[in-house]
């Protein structure tokens, strides 16, 4: 397995989350499982929301939180975006249907996947959110061949000069 490329950043507030988000989702227009990392409040759940309305999703996009999974369907792409953070042990995950995940051309977007470990998709993106002062560092890894070459295409991010 080839090591993992990798893209650091500075976040220092939800915009420039979002941002990330935006620049990252022609990488997955075409589907992907990205796993999010990071402790309660670092921002996994405003980067999910940021991604799906990147790709283009216009419904109203609810934190998965009691209930696990959201899916969504909208401009040719199926996204589920699941949150595990309340799951003790990955044979929790058997009633929610998981082997639809596996679908090619689909988006996972996990938050705390190591709570469905064994359970879930292997990921082809990670992403790490850490605190850093008042805002996030990001650490964006890509994993599988097709998120390598992703990677190396994204569009520097915009600044904004006065």
């Amino acid at each position: 397995m080839s090591e993992a490329a990798v893209l650091e950043v500075d976040l220092p507030d939800e915009a420039a989350t979002a941002a990330l988000a935006h620049r990252l989702a022609p990488a997955l227009r075409a589907g992907g499982v990205v796993y999010l990392h990071g402790e309660l409040g670092a921002g996994k759940t405003s980067f999910a929301r940021a991604l799906l309305r990147a790709l283009g999703a216009n419904e109203r996009i609810k934190s998965p939180t009691y209930s696990l999974i959201e899916s969504y369907r909208f401009g040719g792409i199926v996204a589920h975006h699941l949150d595990l953070y309340r799951i003790a042990d990955p044979g929790e995950l058997e009633f929610l249907g998981l082997d639809a995940l596996a679908e090619p051309s689909g988006l996972v977007l996990v938050e705390w996947p190591e709570r469905g470990a064994g359970a879930l998709p292997p990921p082809d993106w990670r992403l790490d959110l850490a605190h850093a002062g008042t805002g996030r560092r990001a650490r964006l890894s890509a994993l599988s061949a097709p998120a390598r070459e992703a990677l190396r295409n994204l569009q520097p991010p915009r600044t904004n000069r006065a």
